[in-house]
C-alpha cells in the first residue's frame, strides 16, 4: 500500500492508496486528542455511523453481506453494543474500511475512497 500524508491543523494524517483508491487514516486524525482511540470506538458504536457505513457498502460493494449488516444494524446503539473495524470487515465483507496493526500499536483504521 503506497502512502502519503497531509497536514490537518498541525497533525500529519496519512493517506494510503490501495487498489487505486485513497484511504485516510482515522487513527492519525484523532491521535492528538485525549482518548483518541476511544473516539473511534465510540464512532463505530454509533447507530448513525453503522447505518452510513452499511449504505455506503451496499452502494459500492457488490459482495457486501447485507444479512450480517442487518444483525449489526439491529444491535447498534445499545449500551452493550461494540463494533471494531476488524469485526465489521470480517462480518460484512466491507471494502471501504481497513484496520491494521503497525509498529506494535493498536489498530490503525483507514477509511476511504476519497474522491
Amino acid at each position: 500500500m503506497k502512502s502519503r500524508s497531509i497536514i490537518v491543523k498541525g497533525t500529519e494524517v496519512s493517506i494510503a492508496s490501495r487498489h487505486e483508491q485513497d484511504y485516510i487514516a482515522l487513527t492519525d486524525m484523532v491521535k492528538n486528542f485525549d482518548g483518541g482511540g476511544a473516539l473511534i470506538e465510540q464512532w463505530l458504536k454509533n447507530k448513525d455511523t453503522v447505518l452510513f457505513l452499511g449504505v455506503w457498502e451496499q452502494l459500492n460493494n457488490p459482495d457486501f453481506n447485507s444479512l450480517e449488516f442487518e444483525g449489526i444494524r439491529n444491535e447498534a446503539g445499545r449500551n452493550s453494543f461494540f463494533l471494531s473495524a476488524k469485526k465489521w470487515i470480517e462480518a460484512t465483507g466491507a471494502v471501504d474500511i481497513h484496520a491494521k496493526v503497525t509498529r506494535g500499536s493498536p489498530s490503525n483504521i483507514d477509511t476511504g475512497r476519497l474522491r
